[in-house]
């Protein structure tokens, strides 16, 4: 007597699998949006057509109540030059990139520029793609 075998395949469809993977999507992509933007501050900045490929070492910011910012610290203007040498001693050409926003006054802006530039810094404007 032969004894046949009888194969069934399972037509169930497990999704335990398949949400863990939706599961570390979505936690790579909230990580990964986290590390593209950085600088917390709300600025609409000017627009322009140019562009520059360097990095800069650090960010100061001038938002449209008039306060400044290096990185996300708040700093007054007399304590600007201090935390800019804080965070650029030592660096080889320094790059500082200001991000101000449209509406502030550039008599609110000129003392960053002078500040930057009498330390020897490298200044670029930062601006939204046109």
């Amino acid at each position: 007597m032969a004894i046949r075998k009888v194969s069934r395949s399972d037509s169930g469809f497990s999704a335990a699998s398949m949400t863990d993977m939706v599961f570390l999507l979505l936690m790579f992509v909230l990580m990964a949006l986290t590390l593209v933007n950085p600088n917390a501050l709300r600025l609409v900045l000017p627009r322009s057509t140019n562009h520059i490929s360097e990095r800069p070492y650090t960010t100061v910011s001038v938002t449209p109540d008039l306060k400044y910012y290096v990185e996300t610290t708040e700093v007054t203007l007399p304590q600007l030059e201090g935390a800019l040498r804080a965070k650029l001693d030592g660096k080889e050409n320094p790059l500082v990139s200001l991000h101000a926003d449209e509406n502030v006054a550039l008599k609110h802006v000129v003392p960053v520029m002078n500040i930057v530039k009498n330390n020897g810094y490298t200044l670029v404007m930062a601006t939204q793609p046109e």
